[in-house]
């Protein structure tokens, strides 16, 4: 069976997490591919909400099998924390649901101390980060002295490990940065205890997923982040560590190209970001608030309240461009309902020039300004939506717009958090 790639077409914070829901119901395996607790993936069911930082949407399912891959970081202490969560709802999070790649990089104390004494010493030069530890951790696995999840099959062997990385990593802190130094006995004893819990989840995913795929088994490959945050494609330096884009899916997964078949982008229906760096459709005014509380945006990881702005067209084109997309998934639609005109960015200009393309260069897009298009906007309550023809036409212009810029379909239409409240499209 072919695998779907579900891709955040933004900064992130798209509603990746109710889409890969949805979508996991008709899935065998749910596999989360990169990025780490810096993650927040928030799913309705009923009158239920649940805050998933590492585990994969799926884990809801009781027949689907989810797996952290090789591409993430991964915090013990939170899994454990974030698993002894859903067990208490009523989830399974056995080692038969839920798999842990050997591949994957550890998320240590030291990691987080050192994410926020680098972003303290930035001042008003700070990135924005989530203070996860997700930048140290991945900056240990390129430098080759990261401590990956297969060492927890054995647990004296991996605590000695984490106790000798502690002492090297306490130089960095309290030279550098001045930080008092962690303790390596007491942070080797309380990782020892994790590696014993994880350890029976611990798997080779890469061949377990390829194994599924000849079984003609269903993979969901779930993102975090999104395309704008990407570490080569993204706004540069104001990015993730990691790939949020379709290669990353590849990467983090282990798998050739030849299995995937459908890479679905997810889109708001207006745009935000958390974090500094340039944004050309920011608001600052009531529109602006009217999308904050609207749309509750509010960070699901840090509770800081998102940028908000206008949909950008000239980013959403770059983001199908970088991955491929075949089709989008829109979500929030309804939170534009009684907002008249709506606007559109179809194009920058900057330097007295107008640009269709998102640029590379983060100093030149801090310049842009947008062109945008105006469309009527509407005062109906679409949350009852459940067709696209039951949309009032100026919705659905709308979304005709957006497809017409994007060069892609909206298969998918969310107008509500709940997952009933979704349209398909053929």
């Amino acid at each position: 069976m072919p695998a779907i790639a579900v891709i955040g077409a933004q900064w992130g914070d798209e509603g990746k997490g109710k889409i890969t829901d949805m979508l996991a119901a008709e899935s065998d395996v749910v596999a989360r591919y990169g990025g780490g607790d810096n993650a927040g993936h928030t799913v309705v069911v009923g009158n239920d909400t649940f805050k998933l930082h590492l585990v994969p949407s799926g884990i809801l399912y009781p027949r689907v099998v989810c797996v952290l891959g090789g591409g993430m970081v991964v915090n013990p202490r939170r899994l454990l924390q974030e698993m002894d969560e859903l067990a208490a709802r009523g989830v399974d999070v056995s080692a038969r649901r839920l798999l842990l790649s050997n591949r994957a990089h550890l998320i240590l104390p030291y990691h987080i101390a050192l994410d926020g004494a680098a972003e303290r010493s930035r001042g008003q030069s700070a990135l924005g980060t989530t203070k996860r530890g997700i930048g140290p951790a991945y900056a240990d696995k390129a430098a080759r002295s990261g401590i990956r999840a297969g060492e927890m099959l054995d647990p004296a062997a991996f605590a000695e490990r984490v106790r000798a990385a502690v002492l090297t990593k306490n130089e960095l802190l309290t030279r550098v940065y001045g930080q008092e130094p962690l303790s390596p006995e007491e942070i080797a004893a309380e990782y020892r205890e994790y590696a014993l819990r994880l350890r029976s989840h611990l798997a080779d995913t890469s061949a377990f997923l390829v194994e599924a795929l000849r079984e003609g088994k269903q993979l969901l490959c779930e993102g975090a982040q999104g395309t704008l945050l990407d570490l080569d494609h993204g706004t540069y330096p104001y990015v993730t560590s990691s790939y949020p884009t379709v290669g990353g899916a590849l990467i983090g997964l282990g798998l050739g190209p030849q299995h995937l078949t459908r890479i679905l982008g997810v889109t708001k229906a207006y745009q935000t970001r958390v974090g500094a760096g340039p944004f050309p459709t920011e608001l600052h005014d009531d529109t602006g608030d009217h999308l904050v509380e609207v749309g509750h945006e509010y960070g699901t990881t840090t509770g800081r309240r998102r940028r908000t702005g206008w949909l950008d067209a000239v980013a959403l084109r770059y983001a199908v461009q970088v991955n491929g997309l075949s089709e989008l998934a829109l979500t929030k639609l309804d939170v534009l309902t009684g907002l008249n005109p709506l606007r559109i960015a179809v194009a920058y200009m900057c330097d007295g020039e107008t640009w269709d393309h998102f640029p590379a260069d983060v100093r030149a897009l801090a310049r842009c300004q947008p062109v945008y298009e105006e469309l009527p906007g509407w005062e109906e309550d679409i949350s009852g939506a459940r067709t696209f023809e039951e949309l009032p036409q100026e919705a659905r212009d709308y979304v005709t717009r957006i497809e017409e810029l994007a060069g892609v379909p909206a298969t998918l239409i969310s107008v509500g958090p709940e997952r009933e409240q979704t349209i398909h499209r053929p």
